[in-house]
């Protein structure tokens, strides 16, 4: 086993400070007492108590979060029966186009997603609205999903499906039984950077919002153009708790589906 060295140390602590270090300054000034953002003024709980009384905040983060849990969803079923589509199917007649629709937003800017988007819900007389920002995220997102659960279906071991269809099990009841459960870490993995990017994204939902679906990220960006109010380092600091409990909770089931799955693989 490599040691650690004092360069590798070094560049491990930078690297995580680099990455974290701005978070754990958005926390910390969140229980700010000062009315200056930069300024400190002690401990306090007061702006999380004014976050309270902000309803059009609240109902920002609020509207973030549905959007981003059904667009994630969504992305994730139709993402995960896409790659299964590519990997399993062979080469069929215009998997070339498909697979190209498929992977376009991963290289296609934001800006040119969303405002094709517009131009689409425009055309066919769509209000735009929460549904929209949710057509919208499912199509930026569906891309990432089908990336990672291909990535998994092409190092999957097809002895096992044989084996339970040898078995008398039917395509549909193997695929439920066997290949999901193990394919189950990569849908979930993509479920979370899905949701991720829902809740970070602002250039596509700036585009197909409407009236009573403004994201948080838009509200964000339109109130600190008049200034950095606390109430931003609260709102913030309770997503990013609310995520880092989502991710913490994931890892833990997936480790638990992994120490119940081991016995019966040994």
């Amino acid at each position: 086993m490599r040691k650690l060295s004092a360069f590798n140390l070094a560049t491990l602590v930078l690297g995580i400070a680099f990455l974290y270090l701005p978070i754990v300054i958005l926390i910390v000034y969140s229980f700010n007492a000062s009315r200056l953002v930069v300024v400190w003024g002690g401990w306090s709980m007061h702006w999380y108590a004014e976050l309270a009384g902000d309803a059009p905040l609240l109902g920002a983060a609020f509207i973030s979060l549905r959007v981003a849990l059904v667009s994630a969803t969504a992305a994730t079923v139709l993402g995960t029966l896409a790659a299964v589509a590519l990997v399993r199917f062979g080469r069929f007649r215009g998997r070339l186009l498909f697979a190209a629709m498929i992977y376009a937003p991963l290289v296609m800017p934001e800006v040119i997603t969303g405002l094709s988007m517009l131009l689409l819900f425009v055309a066919i007389s769509v209000d735009r609205g929460f549904w929209t920002v949710v057509i919208a995220h499912t199509t930026m997102a569906l891309c990432f999903v089908a990336v990672i659960v291909q990535a998994r279906l092409v190092d999957f071991d097809m002895s096992l499906e044989e084996a339970a269809m040898d078995l008398g099990a039917s395509p549909g009841r193997t695929f439920m039984a066997v290949t999901l459960p193990l394919i189950l870490p990569a849908i979930a993995a993509s479920w979370m950077l899905a949701f991720a990017l829902s809740l970070d994204d602002l250039v596509i939902a700036s585009f197909t919002t409407g009236p009573g679906a403004t994201t948080l990220p838009i509200r964000i960006y339109s109130e600190v153009r008049l200034g950095v109010s606390p109430e931003m380092n609260a709102v913030c600091s309770i997503v990013v708790a609310v995520v880092g409990i989502a991710v913490i909770a994931a890892s833990l089931l997936t480790k638990i589906g992994a120490a119940r799955g081991a016995p019966a693989g040994n």
